[in-house]
């Protein structure tokens, strides 16, 4: 058999394949392709194994968007809201939010199950909540169609002929499945850092109290290292709070591309109202122990 560069070229492709065949996973990441939880506007959900290029597809999202996604780039926590997606990384949630679905990474990991469980719940108990809604408009409209003067006014309430008969209807706002979708997200990524800083602070006020106590070279590297830690926390709890607002602290202005984000600008910053306070809240808590830590150039 002749022997050359050519045939050691065919042979060197023959074995890169036959190590492919025989290791799917080695398979899956040369081709991009990534195991998906999708989550439908149900609550239902199941894995699918998708290439890139088919999520581009699926999403609208250009290449960029979804390199933010990759566990092996390391990229800091971010919200981007684009023209039929928002890709969600916060902490340990990397998910794309569209109008028909949620697709999350990483679902068999542990700290994202909690995730994927409260958003079917919530999902299925939205759809639960709209059904009623229906039910009460048709209602509404029997109510409407009896033989009296009856109209239904821009406050929601019904009245009849008698002034003094007025029946106040509980108006039912339906979000955007996007917009459940992204409130799932951030409740669990600030109930994530709430709950490392809690921890923190479990660790921090003994090791003070001890170093005030006796001060010593091996309760000063305690109290050290616990700042470090928290100075790390509280960047990462930053990190979620920028990526909430944008320079100005304005909300629809980080989701101004999507397109049905306008008429709905008042329930997205009702929606994360209360999770700027959360993250606001633990953010003074990480500042308050801080700054009772000593610096790290301390010394005896």
């Amino acid at each position: 058999m002749r022997s050359g560069p050519l045939q050691n070229s065919l042979d060197d492709e023959l074995n890169r394949h036959q190590f492919v065949m025989h290791h799917p996973q080695t398979k899956r990441k040369c081709t991009g392709i990534r195991a998906w939880l999708v989550i439908s506007t149900l609550g239902q959900s199941h894995l699918e194994e998708v290439d890139k290029h088919s999520i581009m597809r699926r999403t609208g999202l250009p290449a960029r968007d979804l390199r933010v996604l990759d566990p092996q780039l390391s990229y800091p926590s971010s919200i981007l809201g684009r023209e039929k997606a928002i890709v969600i990384n916060l902490e340990h949630i990397k998910a794309i939010v569209t109008a028909s679905e949620v697709l999350v990474l990483n679902s068999t990991d542990p700290s994202v199950a909690p995730f994927v469980h409260d958003l079917q719940h919530r999902v299925s108990n939205s759809n639960d909540t709209s059904q009623q809604a229906t039910e009460s408009s048709d209602t509404e409209m029997e109510v409407m169609e009896r033989p009296f003067s009856i109209t239904l006014t821009t406050n929601t309430e019904i009245r009849n002929s008698n002034p003094r008969n007025t029946v106040d209807v509980p108006a039912v706002k339906i979000l955007p499945f996007e917009f459940k979708a992204l409130e799932v997200c951030l409740e669990s990524a600030c109930k994530c850092l709430e709950s490392e800083t809690s921890t923190l602070e479990l660790e921090a006020y003994p090791a003070l109290d001890e170093l005030t106590s006796k001060i010593s070279t091996l309760n000063l590297e305690r109290v050290r290292q616990i700042k470090s830690r928290l100075v790390a926390m509280s960047g990462r709890v930053q990190k979620v709070n920028d990526n909430m607002r944008d320079e100005d602290g304005k909300t629809e202005d980080s989701y101004e591309d999507l397109s049905y984000i306008k008429p709905n600008v008042e329930e997205l910053e009702m929606l994360l109202e209360a999770y700027f306070a959360q993250i606001d809240g633990t953010l003074q808590k990480l500042s308050t122990v801080c700054n009772l830590t000593p610096s790290n150039h301390v010394q005896f």
